[in-house]
């Protein structure tokens, strides 16, 4: 979700950390195609995502591609990752650099041995095994990775023993002015950690996390907004850190964001003023 979020809202972000995803578009609206997604990169014609994206981009139905011409890409797929195959996200590597050619812009990370998740430092499961909560503690700290591959200069974090007052539950709700959060997906309440210096005033930047399918507050409660190591970059380098929360129904039990738009389009509608 994160890369679509970032292609079609290219004109308000400024980059993306990518944990095993595949391309924009690669599911095409299509179920079927869910497999050849997670799977089957052979199946995945780039060239066809590509043209895709142009189209969109050309109706006005996303942001024109030339904002991502200077945007920073981090993309990260364990080599023992059997949902997501590393062959998939691969393929994510190479749609962007269809489209980013200014160098050093694009980092990927294909040598640690992580399962399917979220690596971390210091916390989740053993980093090549799967587990329920899919966070892997791999003794790498993807989260300040991909920050600072997105920011540059940040400050690494100063390990886990950040306040819990900075986290935040907020209401959804406010959001979703025609229908319930439900109708899109989507939870009634979301996460925001906002660091002390950014509550007294600081210049502080947005960053969005979508978390992952089984990692909604409906499944981890705070445990993926808590320890997925977020917060500790941004305590000690004036990120806040928003975590959306989507929500399991009928046709998503695991509650995924809708990447595969079998659902109609969620989106964020951002302005000037939402990101310093």
């Amino acid at each position: 979700m994160a890369n679509q979020f970032h292609v079609a809202q290219c004109k308000r972000v400024i980059g993306a950390g990518l944990f095993a995803g595949g391309p924009y578009y690669c599911a095409q609206g299509n179920l079927i195609a869910m497999n050849t997604c997670l799977t089957l990169p052979s199946s995945i014609k780039v060239a066809t995502l590509i043209t895709k994206t142009q189209n969109y981009a050309s109706s006005g139905l996303i942001d024109p591609l030339s904002n991502l011409a200077n945007s920073r890409v981090y993309i990260f797929s364990g080599s023992r990752d059997s949902v997501v195959v590393p062959g998939v996200v691969k393929k994510q590597e190479e749609y962007y650099t269809s489209i980013i050619t200014s160098p050093g812009t694009i980092k990927t990370v294909y040598d640690i041995p992580a399962q399917h998740g979220m690596p971390t430092d210091s916390y989740g499961g053993t980093c090549g095994s799967t587990n329920l909560e899919y966070i892997n503690n791999c003794n790498y700290n993807g989260a300040y990775e991909a920050l600072n591959h997105i920011y540059g200069g940040l400050q690494v974090s100063g390990g886990f023993n950040v306040t819990k007052r900075g986290l935040i539950l907020f209401n959804q709700a406010e959001f979703f002015k025609l229908a319930a959060p439900s109708v899109y997906g989507m939870d009634t309440a979301g996460y925001i950690y906002v660091p002390s210096s950014c509550q007294h005033g600081a210049k502080c930047r947005l960053h969005i996390v979508f978390h992952g399918c089984q990692q909604s507050r409906e499944k981890l409660g705070d445990k993926y907004a808590r320890n997925t190591g977020y917060n500790q970059v941004a305590d000690v380098n004036n990120l806040i850190i928003l975590y959306p929360q989507a929500k399991s129904n009928l046709s998503n039990p695991n509650g995924c964001w809708d990447w595969i738009l079998t659902e109609g389009v969620f989106y964020f509608q951002l302005t000037r003023t939402d990101i310093r």
